[in-house]
């Protein structure tokens, strides 16, 4: 009787969890949280600010390989489809750094000639960002649309490329 009910605590426990996991707060369809973090300059940086645009979240780290091999694809994105030169700046990019060491995070932006908005609190993984988020590993991003509502969560390439021009296209 008593592994009898063991079982079923268990069985409980893990329709508990099961429960809690489902109720995800970033989910397409979900309004994208606030982030409000600092710049490079200090200056507070808001994702509301971008309302009206389409706006491609991206955490990353200078010490996140795979996240600099996609710098590269990220700055061909941006040169594409912002349109900066003409005054039509439908698309940006808000980069969300999860380094700890501010050195670190300028020194990948000043290699990387990066030009999108970029912020961070450099408190690595402890970033209540990072939770509000959910993020468990880097790169890492969330794509919204023009009213801040999450269309995309992690897309990458050409799947990336694709939701972009679609949501552009609206």
């Amino acid at each position: 009787m008593l592994v009898f009910r063991r079982l079923v605590f268990g069985l409980g426990l893990l329709a508990g969890l099961n429960a809690a996991a489902q109720e995800r707060i970033i989910k397409v369809g979900e309004k994208a949280p606030e982030i409000v973090l600092s710049s490079l300059a200090g200056d507070a940086i808001t994702l509301s600010s971008q309302k009206g645009k389409v706006v491609l979240v991206d955490f990353w780290a200078s010490w996140c390989a795979p996240c600099m091999e996609e710098q590269p694809e990220l700055k061909k994105f941006y040169n594409q489809f912002n349109k900066s030169r003409n005054a039509e700046k439908k698309f940006e990019i808000y980069g969300v750094s999860l380094d700890s060491k501010k050195p670190a995070w300028q020194a990948a932006v000043k290699k990387y000639n990066i030009k999108w908005i970029q912020v961070s609190d450099l408190k690595f993984w402890t970033s209540p960002v990072a939770k509000t988020y959910e993020i468990d590993a880097l790169p890492f991003n969330v794509l919204l649309d023009k009213e801040g509502t999450i269309v995309g969560i992690n897309l990458h390439g050409k799947k990336l490329e694709d939701a972009v021009a679609a949501e552009l296209a609206e």
